[in-house]
């Protein structure tokens, strides 16, 4: 008797376990270019943020995006900008972005979206990019 109750309780810590993960992609979504550029056009307040490196951002880059580099301190960055705003994150392959999301998550952001394939798909499907002086971001 003493193991079936040991065998519940053994089952139920386990599944208690996994209701506590949230899967990522409950965390943010992940949109693939022409749904991306769409929702951050008509989401009232969002900022777009490349996370990629300083001297990737000074390359082609998104219109309008700020760079907040995932080297710099992405943290120290995040107690500065508003929880309730939505993030739009991107970078070269949508690696990087991903585990941003993630990270903000963590720090209480809810609304993220990480642009799928980052901006090597966003440059397959022809959407518009900018090259040249850049806004400074932070880190």
């Amino acid at each position: 008797m003493k193991s079936i109750y040991g065998l519940i309780l053994s089952l139920f810590l386990n599944a208690a376990s996994l209701y506590s993960q949230i899967p990522d992609s409950l965390k943010f979504q992940s949109l693939g270019p022409h749904d991306f550029q769409l929702q951050y056009q008509k989401t009232d307040y969002a900022i777009l943020i490349d996370v990629r490196e300083p001297f990737e951002f000074k390359g082609k880059r998104i219109k309008g995006a700020i760079n907040i580099p995932t080297s710099g301190n992405i943290e120290r960055a995040a107690d500065t900008l508003n929880t309730q705003y939505t993030l739009f994150l991107y970078c070269t392959s949508g690696v990087r972005s991903s585990r941003v999301a993630k990270t903000l998550y963590d720090k209480g952001f809810r609304n993220l979206i990480s642009l799928r394939g980052g901006i090597v798909a966003w440059r397959k499907e022809r959407m518009p990019v900018i090259k040249g002086r850049s806004k400074k971001g932070i880190g």
